[in-house]
């Protein structure tokens, strides 16, 4: 069963009972689980589910093998009839234990040096440096998380998919594609973060500076110009655009910098065709793409699961739309609670602040654990 509030429409839609279970845990499956549901989609089922980061490696000869060992699938959809509306929430108590790194301070010092080298060496320009937090899920279940986060933190892009492996629930405002059926696609990357501030004159100057950041901006346009390239791959010539540039998007506890890419694609939508083209999103991998998913695989000793991957759904028509899966949580059949959190790192970041910045965005999910 997937939650999914931005369905057609935009509207919260509950996909359940599926025809069929589309899933891949090895990579030579991933590409033939895309190509089944393709073809379902084509037959005129409704497609929803996710991928894990780490299927874009299958996609990708060059990264196939350096994938990491992951405990849950790389890819989890179903087939379904059609979308339903979203009913009632439970009404139900969830209670969190506290979120512990299971990297420390110096060794996330450790990786960021490393990557600066990199940078600095003319391998990349940014890479998007992460690491897991582990919390276990004391009271409530999977779903009654869900409900209770989506109530603490509105969204344009939150869901929840209970398909087999852990049940992925993301909070994530950040928009990978949305499809129409006349094939116009359009992504909304976001790099570039600061806090909220309870008062709101210091609120509104930290927007402000976000906004006029020639650093965030810098690390905005790199993954602007990489999702352009992306597009390219599969638009009409000519036909991409950057309509917005550099807006500042305001949410419960963090301001985002995004971008919005804009094209028409050359041949009819295709979910295979999409993720071999565009995914991982960029804005989670950092400049150039391949490169610095080589690095990233280096430096991090995780896997990062459902975590920057991404989770949505496809129509028989040809509409479509899929999340970048941050501020996604995963929980596990034995209680556990994997959260993961990071931020794109140049040449003039400083370790210091970017594990700062990483940490802002647990916010979220903190008024739900308890005292440490």
């Amino acid at each position: 069963m997937i939650s999914c509030e931005f369905g057609p429409g935009g509207r919260p839609v509950l996909f359940r009972n599926p025809s069929a279970l589309v899933l891949a845990h090895a990579p030579h499956e991933v590409l033939p689980a895309l190509e089944r549901l393709e073809r379902a989609r084509r037959s005129g089922g409704w497609i929803a589910g996710w991928l894990s980061y780490e299927a874009g490696h299958a996609l990708e000869d060059r990264l196939r093998p350096l994938m990491h060992e992951t405990p849950g699938p790389l890819l989890a959809f179903g087939v379904f009839d059609a979308p339903e509306a979203d009913g009632e929430a439970p009404d139900e108590k969830v209670r969190l234990s506290p979120f512990r790194p299971l990297v420390s301070q110096a060794e996330y010092e450790a990786a960021f040096a490393r990557v600066q080298a990199y940078i600095r060496a003319g391998d990349c320009y940014q890479v998007n440096l992460t690491f897991p937090l582990e919390s276990r899920l004391q009271r409530g279940s999977a779903r009654g998380l869900y409900h209770a986060l989506r109530g603490l933190q509105p969204v344009g892009f939150g869901a929840c998919a209970d398909l087999g492996g852990p049940v992925v629930v993301s909070r994530s405002p950040e928009l990978f594609l949305r499809l129409d059926p006349s094939g116009r696609i359009e992504t909304r990357p976001m790099k570039g973060t600061a806090p909220r501030h309870p008062d709101p004159a210091r609120d509104a100057e930290l927007a402000a500076g976000l906004a006029t950041s020639e650093k965030n901006q810098a690390e905005n346009l790199m993954i602007v110009d990489l999702l352009r390239n992306d597009l390219a791959r599969i638009c009409r010539v000519g036909s991409v655009r950057v309509p917005e540039l550099f807006a500042v998007d305001s949410f419960a506890t963090v301001h985002q910098m995004s971008s919005r890419v804009t094209g028409q694609l050359a041949a009819p939508a295709s979910l295979p065709a999409l993720m071999r083209a565009l995914f991982p999103c960029g804005s989670v991998t950092g400049a150039p793409k391949i490169r610095a998913m080589e690095i990233i695989r280096e430096v991090e000793p995780f896997a990062r699961g459902a975590y920057c991957g991404t989770l949505g759904w496809m129509a028989p028509d040809g509409a479509g739309c899929f999340s970048v899966a941050i501020r996604t949580l995963s929980v596990w059949p034995d209680g556990r609670v994997t959260l993961n959190v990071g931020g794109g790192v140049v040449d003039d970041s400083t370790a210091a602040s970017e594990w700062e910045e990483a940490l802002w965005k647990t916010r979220f999910a903190l008024p739900l654990t308890t005292p440490g």
